[in-house]
Formats: C-alpha cells, structure tokens, sequence
C-alpha cells in the first residue's frame, strides 16, 4: 500500500513538472510583434573630443650668411704675394702662409650676406569637442499607454515592440510524505 502511494504521488508531481515546463516553453514562444506609435524621440548627446591640426604662419627675418667668395679671393693674392715675397726653401712657406692669411683677412672684410624674411609654418594638434548623438530617448504610445524606452537610433513614426504575455505561475504541488510509526 505504501509503495503504491508513492507511485500515485511520483506520477502527479512528474505530471504536474511536465504542465509547468509546456507553460514555461508556451510563453517564451508565443509572442507578437506590433507596431506603436512613437510621440517623441529625444536626442542624447555627448561631447566627444576630436584632434585638429591647427597650423599659424609666421614672417622670420634670417640673418645673411657669407658666400665665401672673400675667403677664396683672399687665399689667392695671398699665396701670390706670399710666393712673391719668398726666396728659394721658403717660397713654399710663404706661399701657404699667405695663402691662409688672405683667406682669413679676405672672409672678414666680405662681411655677411643681406638679411632676409622667409616664412615658417608652425603646427600644433589641439583637441575640439562636438556633441554626437549618443541614442534617443523614445516615448511612444501602445495600446493607450504611454511607454518609454532609450534606442540606439532614431525609430521614426513607428516603433516595432514585441508582445509577450505573461502566464500566471502554476505552483507545483508538493508531495506530502505520511509518517507511519516505526514497527517494531
């Protein structure tokens, strides 16, 4: 008798499980897609940082540099003198040495070039920041009801919802054990 009992409660709990699981599958599957009516879609925004390259010409007055020319004429009619003023052994020593002496003497009295402007461009990456449109905050109307939802993109006149109902939860019945007294 016990071991029958058990069977008949083992039968209407695996009866009872399998009741809440269909359900359970009912209701995830069965649903409905609808279209509500979207009465505003507010922008979100973000400030969002942007690099820039952000260039400045300037005028920059270069001061002239010599051409050396004075250097080159120097050394020549200082060799030459020096050449001319030397005797046998020494004509070549004093060839070199009036050689450098006119290029030393000719490079300071050439003087420098004429200054001159020329143009610089200087560069420099500064951050600007832009608002971005981020998502929308949607309010929209179904069924007489207002809603609200935030949406990645603007959804336009219509918003498409899914409509899922929901079942009331079925409460398993629980299997009462009865207690007999231990035999003895």
């Amino acid at each position: 008798m016990i071991r029958a009992s058990r069977n008949v409660e083992r039968t209407h709990l695996l009866t009872a499980s399998a009741v809440l699981l269909a359900c359970s599958c009912l209701a995830q599957s069965s649903f409905a897609q609808e279209s509500a009516r979207v009465l505003s879609a507010t922008p979100i925004l973000q400030k969002v940082g942007i690099p820039q390259q952000v260039c400045t010409d300037q005028q920059v007055e270069v001061q002239g540099q010599k051409s050396g020319s004075g250097a080159v004429l120097g050394a020549i009619a200082g060799g030459a003198v020096g050449n001319a003023a030397g005797h046998g052994r020494e004509r070549g020593a004093s060839t070199v040495l009036g050689a450098i002496g006119g290029a030393v003497l000719g490079n300071e009295l050439e003087g420098r070039g004429a200054d001159s402007v020329q143009n610089v461009r200087q560069c420099t990456t500064q951050t600007v920041y832009q608002d971005r449109v981020v998502a929308f905050n949607v309010v929209y109307e179904y069924a007489g009801k207002q809603y609200a939802v935030q949406s990645p993109q603007d959804p336009g006149p219509y918003l498409q919802v899914q409509i899922v109902p929901i079942l009331p939860q079925a409460v398993a019945p629980v299997a009462v054990q009865k207690r007999h007294p231990p035999r003895y």
